[in-house]
């Protein structure tokens, strides 16, 4: 397992995951500020991956697409989904530092 997804499993087990895009959208709306960043999936719709970041442009949280697909996310998060968000601003950083 690579360290995205390691750090993706980590961040669930310690409760700073948000998995799903209604769940992350309205926790971007409504606590934009606890939100780290937001991490959407290589192969999720293109549709999808606007409207995640409109909604997260409005509110400010930045926002990563990372290579990982949803099975793969979906073996470390157990979640099917490719919209994340990470509730740490150092679990995100790690998480974005390693995709360069």
């Amino acid at each position: 397992m690579d360290n995205i997804l390691a750090t993706l499993g980590l961040c669930r087990r310690a409760g700073k995951l948000i998995c799903g895009f209604d769940a992350v959208m309205g926790e971007v709306k409504d606590n934009a500020g606890k939100v780290g960043g937001v991490l959407i999936a290589s192969d999720l719709s293109e549709k999808t991956k606007k409207e995640v970041r409109f909604g997260c442009s409005k509110a400010g949280v930045g926002v990563t697409e990372i290579p990982e697909t949803l099975d793969e996310l979906k073996q470390a998060t157990g979640k099917r989904t490719g919209v994340f968000a990470v509730l740490d601003d150092g679990l995100y950083g790690s998480i974005i530092k390693n995709i360069h």
